[in-house]
């Protein structure tokens, strides 16, 4: 469960230990960097932080399916991050800080964890992933896959270089 009543907030804090589901219905079309298989678990603890701010600090792991920024082919990268989020109440001081997650709706008394789990998320997937250090990638020329072997492609030549190539192949 990701989503907690504040009022039982005042008495102790919220011990959270849940899957925020890769099919949930916070995750919008265009989020190409979802989790995969069972979804996120996140665990931390959700407590009050003064007069209507709530602090959830915790953890997230999970995986995602992205390609391989070199070859293209699908690679699972794993993702797992210590989260920090602080909740407030709409007309404090820092309502415009885009750090804090304010408190509105028509359900005001609940705080739900997942639009700030779906952002933390988004923020902590690597950005670019490959399938292995070595990989060598696609044939800039006829995109052949580099890993399976050589293309036949003739090497490029930078027209550039060739006044340096001439002095180094000048016998001394």
């Amino acid at each position: 469960m990701l989503s907690f009543d504040i009022r039982s907030l005042d008495h102790e804090a919220a011990t959270v230990d849940a899957v925020l589901p890769a099919n949930d219905a916070v995750w919008i079309e265009e989020d190409i960097l979802r989790p995969v298989g069972d979804g996120i678990q996140v665990t931390g603890r959700l407590s009050v932080a003064g007069s209507g701010r709530f602090y959830f600090s915790g953890h997230l792991s999970g995986a995602t399916l992205q390609e391989c920024r070199r070859c293209l082919v699908p690679v699972e990268s794993a993702v797992s991050a210590d989260v920090h989020v602080l909740f407030a109440e709409p007309g404090g001081d820092d309502e415009d800080d885009p750090d804090v997650f304010p408190l509105e709706g028509v359900r005001s008394d609940v705080i739900d964890l997942r639009p700030a789990i779906r952002e933390q998320w988004l923020l902590e997937v690597p950005a670019f992933s490959v399938c292995r250090p070595e990989c060598k990638g696609l044939c800039p020329k006829c995109g052949a896959d580099l890993n399976s072997g050589d293309c036949g492609c003739p090497p490029e030549s930078d027209a550039r270089w060739d006044a340096l190539r001439k002095i180094r192949d000048v016998p001394e």
